[in-house]
């Protein structure tokens, strides 16, 4: 037998190989062709949309972690004299019979909705890349490392968001399903 004879990639797809990102062991994954036509301007939104919900990810993540080992914060989230601490862990705290009361829940999507519109994003229009929101004001010495330590610092963001991605969402799965998970704790 003789072996399956493998077709050349288009040039389009071979367009972001070497894309930070495209790491061991899948390299540049896209099962949906998303930038099969290999448009760099599609591919950078993309790019910039992963990095977002990747930091939003390890927010809640991080969040949800944290809550659940009874850290929450000091003083009331309203008037009526109701403690962060009073209110249950996870999704329960936005839909159930014990959640944080509707006025809340509108305030903490419109702050998301001011953050989305005002802050985070390029306003000056000097991102280095895409996810670079420091317009000139916040640095912390990025601007002191040379480029081969900014490309690892941003393959590390970037994993660290994907693995975040995945983590919020076993935890939401696992809260569903109920039980308990390891450090965790009861869901």
């Amino acid at each position: 037998f003789a072996p399956a004879q493998t077709g050349k990639a288009s040039t389009a797809l071979r367009a972001f190989e070497d894309e930070l990102g495209a790491q061991p062991p899948l390299g540049f994954y896209d099962p949906l062709g998303l930038v099969a036509n290999g448009d760099q301007a599609n591919f950078d939104r993309l790019r910039y949309v992963e990095v977002k919900h990747g930091r939003i990810c390890q927010l809640a993540f991080l969040g949800n972690i944290i809550t659940r080992a009874g850290i929450h914060l000091p003083g009331n989230l309203d008037y009526a004299g109701d403690s962060f601490d009073s209110f249950p862990n996870g999704w329960a705290a936005i839909n159930g019979p014990d959640s944080i009361p509707g006025g809340s829940t509108i305030q903490i999507i419109c702050f998301i909705g001011f953050l989305e519109l005002a802050v985070m994003k390029d306003i000056t229009g000097t991102a280095e890349f895409p996810g670079d929101f420091r317009n000139g004001a916040i640095d912390f010495g990025w601007d002191s490392f040379d480029e081969e330590t900014k490309l690892q610092k941003r393959a590390i963001e970037l994993n660290n968001g994907r693995a975040a991605q995945m983590g919020i969402l076993g935890l939401m799965v696992h809260e569903q399903l109920g039980g308990s998970i390891p450090l965790v704790g009861e869901m």
